[in-house]
């Protein structure tokens, strides 16, 4: 019993350190390297094959400097007001959501994901709910922080998160939505990307709801207020 013991905990270090080498490796090269393609993009793939609805992958990566600001500020103000301030994890949205949730139980939670959190989920992790996969979302948030800085998170999140079936990426989404490039989305373009983000597969920027345009107001008085990294041109 005791040598199974030991065999067991042996494997459970080396995955381990096998895990953390491997995982601090990807984040260093994908700071300098587009992430080709992401679980999340794989898993969404198969979800519509085995529907008898196929929908494949499309996107087109872009620069920070190739994205008009109006996006940047857009999300920032919808998912992150403070994301120029946290290190990864902000702590005092968590314990605000907390305190919500307990007062409104039975409602609709609300959450405290950070767009740090968003870029690593969407990066490295499939989309599922469980306190494991939660942990392993921290644990790259904290990584990403580190080594990319907020400049290459935001890069990275408006190049791979989903805006509709199959479409990836605010260029891919400009280009479909509104026939232009990411670099010439205006004030409102930009706020009806970022109102849908809660579920861009059942809410559409070219067919905006009630909901969805309160929430685009919601956002464009929010855009001014809010931080963002600076272009280098």
């Amino acid at each position: 019993m005791k040598k199974i013991l030991i065999i067991v905990l042996k494997f459970i270090l080396y995955f381990s350190v096998i895990f953390i080498l491997l995982s601090i490796s990807t984040v260093i090269i994908y700071k300098y390297v587009a992430p080709p393609i992401t679980p999340h993009m794989i898993i969404r793939v198969f979800e519509g094959l085995i529907i008898g609805e196929p929908v494949w992958i499309n996107k087109d990566w872009v620069s920070y400097d190739e994205v008009s600001s109006n996006f940047f500020r857009a999300v920032v103000g919808a998912e992150d007001a403070r994301f120029m301030i946290h290190n990864g994890v902000d702590w005092k949205a968590v314990e605000a959501s907390k305190k919500y949730n307990e007062r409104f139980k039975g409602k609709k939670k609300r959450g405290a994901s950070t767009i740090t959190m968003q870029t690593a989920k969407n990066t490295f992790l499939p989309h599922s709910r469980n306190y494991v996969r939660k942990a392993i979302e921290v644990y790259f948030t904290y990584f990403i922080e580190f080594f990319w800085g907020k400049k290459r998170i935001l890069e990275v999140y408006a190049n791979i998160v989903e805006l509709g079936p199959g479409l990836y990426g605010v260029e891919a989404a400009s280009q479909k939505f509104f026939n232009k490039s990411a670099i010439n989305l205006t004030k409102r373009e930009a706020a009806l990307l970022a109102s849908v983000l809660p579920n861009p597969r059942r809410w559409s920027p070219d067919k905006p709801t009630k909901y969805i345009n309160r929430r685009v107001e919601w956002i464009m008085n929010r855009m001014n207020s809010v931080a963002i990294p600076k272009k280098d041109k």
